[in-house]
């Protein structure tokens, strides 16, 4: 019996080892003075079509039968393919030759995708290219959404044209925006932050919906927005773009990139940006202006060494100085004489922000790194709201150290500590005493948080299934200790099928007075009834996409759906009195629905066409009676259209979006004349652009919002501006109207 047992289990153990055996390896290509990581190569057995791919390692394994003298062939864009005889190693190290015209061809293809979901990523994430901003003005971050359906911007104080940039129907403060991975846009810069990058820079935008990774820090409750800049290795020696509209109002734009040294380990890339104030317009005569006077310059230096996929040592540091000036208001309104008088009423922003931001690493083999991310800003700004002059300034310091580990060629591992300090100090007075605002004073609010994080990334069956698990713990000054876990499953049985699924928790501490500027802009008085606690929310939602792609046919279907609940939440209420702001912790229900549905084609290399529905339920629950948050159309359409033939040198991009109804503030304890409706109307805005192509230089030319829809007099009691009920609160559309545009752009390669 013993015998009979031991003949069957020798037996299994050949037929194990004998007929089925993994093979493991890993994949480099020539790179310049040493080997690149190519994550994604195709690994398959020679005559076979099963192929397996190489993960963000360029780690691999794959399966086999009998491989004693069989053949392994890799493959990756760009590169030679390679055939690699199998013998007695079972881990083998492949180095791919490059392919020059295959290379130039690829990367040239690469250049020419517009949006598309990344398919490594483990939380849905949408990349919008160059390619893709270029199909509208895009002067600055917040124009380049044009095209999508996922972030919706938003005027936050329609006489300084300031924005916020929303997902999932709610505030942009609930995003967390990242430039280059660092967050530079918070407190004092929210406001005006997202404007003063212009297109020109900005290499990507990656756009995630809920709940994403905890690397980045504990906030980024609906989404998270990260802003890439423009690298030197990637970019243009030289390029230029020149821009001007209907308004009179101009941007100019210059980057200079080049590579530094014998090897080329170096380089740099120089930017310039500036916008010039455009000519006074009242068209709908409400003795305001439709647009504020812009004046803002902008330089940019970034310094890049090394490569983060290569053994020893890689950094990246940026620089930056911004300044700005905003004037708006009455139409009479004249800075030199009239700034915080009651005579005429105007509205002024000047700020200036230096900052600073590096990341600097050290890869020590090929399954092990350790990075150190800083970054620091300064901001002051100097505002006159009518007559509450409001100064402040704010100092921002981040540091993230953490060490990556690939453990078993295939699951990654990181963790780390952190720290966020924040000192914002702010002085509000009024030039003119008045009877029903109080609040003036100095306020201060400060971070100090330090915290610690883990992240895993499990992947199994060749990266089909993927396990994200991560948690943190930060302890805030003053309210003591955060858990936020989190977690997403990916799953991709086929290359056409994509399903993810998240779930997680964040925080944030509320920066009042600087995130809600368009307070200071009101009559209102803020009334203080409870000290503001931190946000928190929970956020859950899932995702699927099917992608086909065929010779002349290439389509995308995605649909979302994700839920937020709010453990504590602050927002100004607008509804109880038209005389003043309640600033109070809210622990009641409150709760965002959002339903996306994106399709999207591509016939011929011709054709691109887009279509976007949003569906938001944006609601709180207050003595049992359901109330939905203002500003937030129920339903929204978007449409983009472009047309690119091959041979001809002209480009036509059309955007089309429909917004449903949304509620308004209620003024009904307004006197009648300064009552406003409950509910906007429903309205489309169309936006065209033609593009001639020449060689290195580009023509542009297009029209915003092709029928002129504009929202009459948007202010509240603009007849009486220091009066008792002006509120400019009550923005829901358009007000400049019809905008017409003419551009150029140059590029010289390097």
């Amino acid at each position: 019996m013993r015998k009979l047992i031991f003949l069957c289990i020798s037996y299994f153990i050949y037929i194990y080892t004998g007929h089925s055996q993994i093979v493991k390896g890993k994949v480099f290509g020539e790179g310049i003075g040493d080997r690149m990581i190519l994550p994604g190569a195709s690994v398959s057995w020679l005559g076979e079509n099963n192929y397996i791919y190489a993960n963000d390692n360029g780690v691999f394994e794959i399966q086999g039968t009998n491989i004693q003298g069989k053949q392994l062939r890799i493959s990756f864009n760009g590169y030679l393919s390679d055939t690699i005889l199998i013998t007695d190693k079972l881990y083998i190290t492949v180095v791919l030759k490059a392919n020059k015209e295959e290379l130039a061809e690829y990367t040239k293809k690469a250049e020419e995708q517009s949006s598309f979901v990344s398919k490594k990523e483990y939380a849905k994430t949408e990349v919008i290219t160059p390619k893709e901003m270029s199909k509208s003005a895009c002067c600055d971050m917040a124009g380049c959404f044009e095209t999508q359906a996922t972030v919706q911007p938003q005027t936050t104080n329609v006489i300084t044209n300031s924005k916020e940039l929303r997902i999932l129907g709610l505030s942009g403060v609930y995003n967390q925006v990242l430039v280059d991975g660092m967050p530079m846009i918070q407190g004092l810069s929210y406001t005006y932050g997202i404007s003063s990058y212009p297109g020109s820079l900005i290499e990507n935008i990656f756009v995630s919906k809920g709940a994403n990774s905890v690397l980045q820090g504990y906030e980024g409750i609906a989404g998270q927005i990260n802003l890439v800049t423009k690298t030197p290795e990637k970019s243009d020696a030289f390029f230029a773009n020149i821009y001007i509209n209907s308004f009179a109002e101009k941007h100019i734009n210059f980057n200079y990139a080049t590579l530094v040294g014998k090897k080329k380990k170096w380089g740099t890339i120089l930017a310039l940006h500036t916008a010039q104030p455009g000519n006074k317009f009242d068209r709908d005569r409400d003795l305001f202006l439709d647009l504020p006077q812009l004046t803002r310059y902008m330089i940019f230096n970034k310094w890049k060494f090394g490569n983060e996929n290569r053994r020893g040592l890689f950094a990246t540091i940026n620089a930056r100085f911004l300044n700005e000036d905003r004037v708006g208001g009455q139409t009479a309104f004249d800075r030199k004489i009239d700034l915080g008088s009651s005579k005429v009423y105007g509205q002024s922003v000047r700020l200036f922000q230096p900052d600073l931001s590096s990341k600097i690493g050290y890869r020590i083999d090929s399954f092990q790194s350790v990075v150190v991310n800083l970054s620091s800003f300064y901001q002051q700004q100097n505002s006159y709201f009518g007559t509450t002059h409001y100064q402040a300034s704010q100092f921002n310091f981040y540091l993230n150290v953490q060490h990556e580990l690939l453990w078993r060629k295939v699951h990654q591992l990181k963790y780390g500590v952190s720290f966020r300090w924040q000192d914002l100090k702010e002085n509000i007075a009024f030039t003119v005493a008045d009877s029903f605002r109080n609040y003036d004073g100095d306020y201060q609010t400060q971070l100090k948080i330090p915290g610690i994080f883990v992240e895993n990334v499990f992947k199994w069956y060749h990266e089909k299934l993927t396990l994200i698990t991560g948690v943190r713990l930060d302890r805030h000054q003053e309210f003591g200790y955060y858990l936020t876990p989190r977690g997403m499953l990916k799953l991709s049985p086929s290359t056409h099928h994509t399903v993810r699924v998240s779930l997680g928790k964040g925080w944030r501490q509320v920066n009042l007075i600087s995130e809600n500027n368009n307070i200071l802009s009101s009559s209102r008085d803020i009334v203080f009834i409870e000290k503001l606690k931190p946000e928190g929310a929970y956020n859950w939602g899932m995702n699927y996409i099917y992608t086909l792609d065929r010779k002349n046919f290439a389509g995308t279907l995605s649909i979302d759906m994700y839920q937020t609940r709010f453990i504590n939440q602050f927002f100004p209420d607008y509804d109880a009195s038209p005389s003043k702001v309640d600033i109070k912790n809210f622990y009641g229900k409150s709760i965002s629905n959002a339903l996306q549905v994106d399709v999207s084609t591509k016939l011929f290399n011709y054709y691109e066409i887009k279509i976007g529905y949003n569906f938001l339920d944006v609601f709180r629950m207050v003595n049992n009676e359901k109330y939905l948050l203002p500003f937030n159309p129920k339903n929204r359409l978007m449409t983009a259209i472009s047309i690119r033939p091959k041979k001809s040198k002209f480009l036509f991009d059309m955007n089309i979006h429909w917004y449903d109804k949304q509620r308004l503030p209620s003024t009904s304890a307004n006197p009648t004349e300064y009552q406003s409706s409950t509910f906007s109307k429903a309205y489309t805005l169309v936006n065209f652009q033609l593009t001639y192509k020449a060689k290195r230089m580009e023509w542009y030319a297009g029209c915003e919002n092709v029928f002129d829809f504009r929202q009459l007099k948007p202010i509240i009691s603009w007849q009486f501006p220091f009066g008792k009920y002006f509120d400019t609160s009550s923005v829901w559309g358009p007000t400049r109207g019809r905008e017409i545009y003419i551009g150029w752009r140059w590029k010289l390669k390097q």
